[in-house]
């Protein structure tokens, strides 16, 4: 049994056609698995590989003469395509004016995203990296306005009832166990983000995903790197920038739906198949706002080690 995840707990099965095989060593180098070794001039596979073929395809990818394939882990020959060429991929100059380009934005049109441009945001959400293939992210996708503005009324009930989570006597009773750092994270974003949240969907104002005519959610499984669905919402984001969309990563929601009874029957309401250690929604919509300047941003630090 190689590393398993939801959807496999078999390892990858590799083939070597040795008649193809020129025995240039490639894919001995690119293995971090250690499946193979050259014998003879020849591609073969060790006795010894460190977890088992998990299926990242490295050495399928890089044989100049086909001579691998792999089948297994949701993974088989016919996944494999050409990159294209280089003078068809973004330069830095390119890639870098679209980052700056994109601000997290609330404010959207009254106009729909097309099922193909939803496509075209899980095509290139799909390619982000993974801790372990096959990729155990998990997508919820809500279509359309009406459905993004009933999960955030569903969420919003739901957040009623998790009140005394945030009150006073609660928190202080709790402040000797999770010192300072949360308490203050506490009392100052989340008792203030589960009031206007309900507060303003009392008044029937979307505070919660504003609306949006798409709204993502990433998340995965109990085997998932946690990194995972986080990087997927990203490229997610990324991608909705390209096709001319506003986009806005929501925080506030994947915490609060993991743990409990009224959480778990929210998750099972919408098709959430798993509680998740991280977890993202990505609103999208056609921007009815344009900014023209863009803000510079830092990092806390940056620490190059001589």
């Amino acid at each position: 049994m190689a590393i398993p995840t939801s959807r496999t707990i078999d390892r990858g099965e590799i083939t070597i056609d040795e008649s193809k095989c020129n025995g240039c060593g490639l894919c001995v180098e690119v293995c971090k698995d250690f499946n193979f070794q050259i014998i003879s001039e020849k591609a073969e596979l060790t006795s010894n590989p460190l977890f088992g073929c998990v299926a990242c395809g490295h050495c399928m990818a890089i044989c100049p003469t086909g001579a691998i394939e792999i089948t297994g882990r949701e993974l088989s020959p016919d996944d494999l395509f050409e990159l294209p060429p280089k003078e068809n991929c973004a330069n830095y100059d390119q890639l870098i004016n679209l980052f700056k380009s994109r601000r997290s934005l609330r404010e959207f049109k009254d106009k729909p995203v097309g099922r193909e441009i939803i496509q075209k945001i899980i095509d290139a959400a799909v390619t982000a990296p993974m801790g372990i293939p096959p990729s155990d992210v998990h997508l919820m996708i809500l279509d359309s306005p009406e459905k993004v503005r009933k999960f955030s009324e569903d969420f919003c009930n739901f957040l009623v009832s998790f009140k005394w989570f945030v009150s006073g006597l609660f928190l202080t009773i709790m402040r000797p166990f999770w010192g300072k750092t949360n308490d203050q994270l506490m009392r100052e974003f989340v008792k203030p983000i589960i009031k206007v949240y309900t507060e303003s969907m009392a008044q029937r104002v979307d505070l919660v995903t504003y609306d949006a005519p798409l709204a993502i959610y990433f998340y995965g499984s109990p085997y998932t790197d946690p990194a995972d669905p986080l990087i997927a919402a990203t490229y997610a984001m990324i991608a909705g920038e390209s096709l001319g969309l506003g986009t806005c990563m929501i925080g506030g929601i994947h915490p609060f739906i993991q743990y409990g009874r009224k959480a778990k029957d929210l998750r099972e309401k919408y098709g959430i198949k798993f509680k998740s250690r991280e977890g993202l929604f990505v609103i999208f919509g056609y921007p009815k706002v344009k900014y023209t300047k863009g803000i510079r941003r830092t990092f806390a630090s940056v620490d190059i080690i001589n």
